[in-house]
């Protein structure tokens, strides 16, 4: 077999080494970074990075100027409110109306320190409201930080990958799961990260008629809002709207995170909208536990979200707000911004099929699966780590979908750090691929 390698096998195994890394083919996201970045140092040689899901357009510049306005103002001598400052509350519900059409308070669209901090925070108080409660349920593929998450926590979750039990089949399958009647939360991302998939209404109305059958709160990660391009989803206060499991349960809390729509990633700044039914709600165990009021809203701000950051940057939250106002006005258009993302993704699977590649999560329920921020890879009879592993001596890093709670062989692929003079190494690289592993192995 020729050897066409941009890498020799043996430097790579020589870095890894030297960053202790146990096992390269489940490598996590953070440790693929330091390969392919020490792989570049040594060697001077680019490449081509699929790996982290880090923005890769120019932050928004109406959130630039109101975060300078915040810090010349001197509010940021101050504390911030736990509840978030109201600028920022006020048009967190706004844009909530104008862009998903459903109504949330103001009061109950709390600012978190990034999504992540959203979901930190929601695991704690949706596993503690109730006793017997106290599990966690993926619907996978997924972000793997929020396993993680309750790794710290010390919280117990069960997942699946829904990749064979799309439409209907998901309502047996949620039920085999949430019939133990210990399921405290449900976990997804729409668009999805890794496989960009998007649950359709109908499957959202499954999950949130067993979410309210069951007792149980969606925790539905919006980090992706409206970058389903197949549609156009950027008109104000005009439907199409994005799906949302929000028009069939009231036991959600959506999060909705400036990083990727407004490319704000930098200043950490995301929003939990918690359903006022769900925000009001008491709950003795959480009374008991904190000795507070048990209201889940209050307990998720004061008790629980308040430890963990002790509040948000001031100036960010303006930042923020002056960018979801300025969508709702019209003066911005996210979506647009962000096209560029799916038109990334169109050239870049076109140069895999070329090469022999598949895309491994293709459809939804009734038609193919979009261009945008992600997309995934298999190749021939190749696991996902092997394929990781083997595209790293290409000079293409990635992460394995084994990370992400898949059961499918292949890897995930972010077009966010693409650029135009890199479409012509990834096919010559791509090329070089094939012809080393003609066999699919």
């Amino acid at each position: 077999m020729a050897d066409n390698k941009v890498f020799p096998e043996a430097l790579v195994a020589d870095i890894v080494r030297e960053l202790n890394i146990a096992d390269l083919e489940n490598a996590t996201i953070g440790e693929i970074l330091l390969v392919a970045s020490a792989l570049e140092e040594r060697t001077g040689i680019p490449f081509i990075r699929m790996d982290q899901g880090s923005p890769g357009l120019p932050p928004n510049r109406i959130g630039i100027e109101a975060e300078k306005a915040a810090l010349d103002s001197g509010i940021v001598s101050q504390y911030p409110a736990a509840a978030g400052v109201a600028e920022l509350k006020e048009a967190a519900s706004r844009f909530v109306k104008a862009f998903i059409g459903i109504d949330i308070s103001a009061r109950a669209c709390i600012p978190t320190t990034g999504g992540v901090a959203a979901s930190f925070a929601s695991f704690i108080a949706c596993t503690q409201r109730l006793q017997g409660k106290d599990r966690v349920l993926f619907i996978d593929p997924g972000f793997p930080i929020q396993k993680s998450q309750l790794k710290i926590l010390g919280i117990d979750w069960v997942w699946f990958d829904i990749h064979d039990f799309r439409g209907e089949k998901l309502r047996d399958k949620l039920e085999s799961v949430m019939s133990s009647g210990d399921i405290a939360a449900i976990v997804y991302s729409n668009p999805n990260n890794p496989a960009w998939i998007c649950l359709e209404e109908s499957e959202l109305e499954i999950i949130g008629g067993l979410a309210t059958k069951y007792d149980a709160v969606v925790m539905e990660d919006q980090a992706y809002f409206c970058m389903d391009f197949r549609k156009y989803l950027g008109k104000p206060y005009e439907p199409p709207y994005p799906p949302t499991v929000a028009r069939y349960t009231e036991n959600y809390i959506l999060m909705l995170s400036s990083s990727k729509i407004f490319s704000y990633a930098g200043q950490r700044m995301a929003l939990a909208c918690i359903s006022d039914s769900l925000f009001d709600r008491h709950y003795p165990a959480l009374a008991g536990r904190y000795g507070d009021s048990g209201i889940f809203g209050q307990t998720f701000i004061a008790s629980i979200l308040y430890m963990i950051t002790s509040g948000c940057t001031t100036s960010t939250q303006y930042a923020y707000a002056a960018m979801l106002e300025a969508a709702c006005d019209g003066r911005i258009d996210f979506v647009e911004d962000t096209r560029v993302y799916a038109d990334r993704a169109e050239k870049m699977k076109r140069i895999f099929r070329d090469c022999g590649f598949h895309i491994v999560y293709d459809m939804d329920v009734t038609q193919k699966v979009g261009d945008g921020f992600f997309f995934t890879l298999g190749y021939g009879n190749m696991s996902g780590g092997e394929l990781l592993k083997e595209l790293l001596y290409y000079g293409v890093s990635c992460i394995s979908l084994g990370t992400t709670g898949s059961d499918q062989q292949g890897v995930r692929a972010c077009t966010s750090r693409m650029r135009d003079e890199l479409y012509p190494v990834l096919r010559q690289r791509m090329e070089a691929f094939r012809k080393d592993h003609p066999d699919g192995k």
